[in-house]
């Protein structure tokens, strides 16, 4: 007959523990500091250009020789913040891993 492990137990990891541990809190607390505000500039950055554009004119100027707008530019410097925030976010994550590791190694459950 196959017991159930309870929903605190699960792969040999007791979560109850793990939830109560420093260097979990550590881990959520960090990673919080850097995911909200790294989504609130992307959102307010991200939505910049269709608000300015439907309701104001303020990217309707000239912004290099008499072609390019700064709708252009606006629009140009969203894809490099993606790219910035992606090359930001996967350097951070390693030591989020490292901290996750270490979650796992204080509670004896190694990463295969």
């Amino acid at each position: 007959m196959a017991v159930e492990k309870s929903s605190d137990h699960r792969h040999g990891i007791n979560y109850k523990q793990v939830e109560k541990s420093s260097t979990f809190r550590q881990l959520i607390s960090e990673k919080k500091k850097f995911i909200i505000p790294c989504s609130i500039f992307f959102l307010i950055f991200y939505f910049s250009l269709p608000t300015l554009a439907s309701y104001t004119t303020v990217l309707d100027g000239d912004a290099i020789g008499g072609v390019i707008t700064w709708a252009w530019v606006l629009a140009f410097a969203q894809f490099v913040m993606t790219w910035t925030l992606c090359i930001l976010y996967t350097r951070k994550a390693a030591h989020f891993d490292q901290l996750a590791q270490k979650v796992l190694n204080e509670e004896g459950e190694p990463r295969k």
